[in-house]
């Protein structure tokens, strides 16, 4: 199965080879048929500390990291 891709913004860079993604997904309501903004955030792997605030990253899914740690920033390409 392959692995899901998401992109999003850097909100925080503070931790060591760790940045938080904020992740925004729109759908259709389905009972009000309007458009509905949700966003989550996303702890993702940076092993060089090369993202900062405000960049905008695709992740990726990978191994458990740590406790919070699930993705994978992917490098610019």
């Amino acid at each position: 199965m392959p692995k899901r891709v998401l992109e999003g913004i850097v909100v925080s860079d503070k931790q060591d080879k760790t940045v938080v993604v904020k992740v925004e997904r729109r759908f259709t309501h389905p009972l009000l048929k309007k458009t509905v903004r949700r966003t989550k955030n996303y702890h993702a792997h940076d092993e060089g500390n090369a993202f900062k605030v405000g960049d905008v990253v695709s992740i990726e899914e990978g191994k458990p990291l740590s406790k919070l740690k699930r993705w994978v920033v992917l490098p610019k390409a």
